[in-house]
């Protein structure tokens, strides 16, 4: 089993992400989130920030970690309590402002930010997996320190970062970047779907990312 599950995850191709780099400078986004969210948000986004500035220099292996750490601060909490929707994919502003989200926003959040650290997009993919443990859907980020790597996870339920043979709790199911979306076949085989514009919440959150538009929640969180 654990084999397969090898397999699994390294049948994943890599193909480059159109990136979505936020377009504010600190100030601007820290009195955007303020007046938005609350001063609350406007301290975390602000220790978003800090983080990535800091950590511009240091090993990948230590920016997956911090980036990791950081956004497991999080509370999890079901979209319908924080957005008023049964499914909505956050931009990582509206997440730090929300203070709160489902397994999509933490690892959206995650793989935006490696992606600003400068982590290669060809390096990781966000993966839409079943978690066994939960008996339930569950997103998470893949890393590959090489296409041919058996990639290192990064949860949010398992906050320790490990080699997917060693998290027999999930079985992938597909997975996109930017451009395209693989769905996973037997034998480890994955097979190319088509563009990930098929995925309308991943189409709507490049465009509010793009536009840097903002949700707000219909629950405070911060109390």
């Amino acid at each position: 089993m654990r084999g397969l599950l090898a397999r699994w995850w390294i049948a994943l191709l890599a193909w480059p992400i159109l990136l979505f780099a936020t377009a504010y400078q600190l100030e601007e986004l820290a009195s955007t989130v303020r007046n938005f969210y609350g001063e609350k948000a406007e301290l975390r986004v602000r220790a978003w920030r800090g983080l990535i500035e800091d950590s511009h220099s240091i090993a990948e292996a230590d920016q997956l970690r911090a980036i990791n750490d950081f956004f497991n601060q999080m509370q999890f909490v079901d979209d319908i309590e924080v957005w008023g929707q049964e499914d909505y994919w956050a931009t990582p502003v509206e997440f730090l402002g929300a203070a709160a989200g489902d397994c999509d926003d933490f690892s959206i959040a995650k793989y935006f930010s490696l992606i600003e650290l400068g982590v290669s997009d060809e390096k990781m993919r966000l993966v839409y997996v079943k978690s066994l443990t939960y008996n339930q859907f569950h997103m998470v980020v893949a890393y590959y320190e090489t296409p041919s790597s058996v990639p290192i996870i990064l949860d949010n339920i398992n906050p320790n970062i490990l080699p997917a043979t060693q998290r027999g709790d999930l079985v992938p199911i597909y997975s996109f970047n930017g451009q395209h979306l693989w769905l996973m076949k037997e034998k480890g085989r994955g097979q190319l779907a088509g563009k990930s514009s098929r995925l309308k919440l991943w189409t709507d959150l490049q465009q509010r990312w793009r536009l840097n538009k903002l949700k707000k929640p219909v629950k405070n969180f911060d109390a």
